[in-house]
């Protein structure tokens, strides 16, 4: 196991842009930075990412591929793996996009829907490819982008999944996400507990601390965190200095 968490960018896309942009840095606040998903990946591998998640929220919603052809431009871009969120619903989806150079897609709709289906792209690309992403809101899993109630505890559901053949579970509290409320440990480290897989953490992470707590938990098989806000709001240390030295690169 690697003695380090892995930090994971995230890059929100909505209708071929950004939604957030960086703050606090005005040279990367303007237009061709700012709302641009291949530069936001460059800037990230910059900063030494070694992994970028992607959500799609076009194709979580709607079930559109407008923003596949930026996809695959950021994967050409970048030599680190690329993970997806996008509402993938078929085999022929999940070949497609991973045709496009995603390395691992992370589902929850499809397979909380349609297991049969699930289970065939689990079993055509492996555990390796495929993490499921467990949304929770009062312990309860949410799906379709997080606006549907499912009647279905977090518990329940990690727990098929499991028995399923998963190996990693991108988990969520839903009501931390995006609202800098401090990431939901017990959460994390109960599904850790229950599926005994990699665990990849999302949600609420607002400082270095936090990020500290979190490799402290390593040993459960929390490997990693997606990190989006406060990462585009620049309360990390060095950020800054970062991108200042960095900023060459896309002159």
């Amino acid at each position: 196991m690697n003695r380090y968490l892995l930090v994971i960018p995230s890059i929100d896309i909505k209708d071929g842009k950004t939604v957030r942009v960086v703050q606090g840095i005005p040279e990367l606040n303007c237009a061709e930075y700012g709302n641009d998903p291949v530069e936001m990946a460059k800037i990230w591998r910059a900063e030494n990412a070694r992994m970028i998640h992607i959500v799609d929220f076009n194709a979580l919603f709607d079930g559109s591929k407008t923003n596949w052809k930026i996809v695959e431009e950021i994967c050409s871009s970048v030599i680190i793996p690329v993970q997806y969120a996008g509402g993938i619903r078929t085999v022929s989806d999940a070949e497609s996009i991973f045709e496009k150079g995603v390395s691992r897609i992370v589902m929850s709709t499809l397979a909380f829907e349609n297991s049969k289906i699930f289970i065939e792209i689990l079993e055509k690309f492996g555990p390796q490819k495929i993490a499921i992403g467990v949304d929770v809101v009062d312990n309860e899993i949410v799906t379709n982008g997080r606006l549907s109630r499912t009647g279905i505890p977090y518990t329940e559901f990690v727990s098929t999944m499991k028995s399923l053949g998963v190996k990693r579970f991108a988990v969520t509290d839903v009501s931390r996400n995006g609202v800098l409320g401090g990431p939901n440990l017990a959460l994390t480290k109960n599904v850790a507990q229950i599926t005994g897989g990699k665990i990849t953490h999302s949600g609420g992470i607002r400082n270095k601390d936090e990020l500290l707590d979190l490799q402290s938990m390593m040993e459960l098989g929390v490997d990693s965190v997606i990190v989006g806000r406060a990462l585009y709001e620049n309360r990390f240390p060095c950020q800054k200095l970062w991108r200042v030295a960095e900023s060459g690169i896309f002159n």
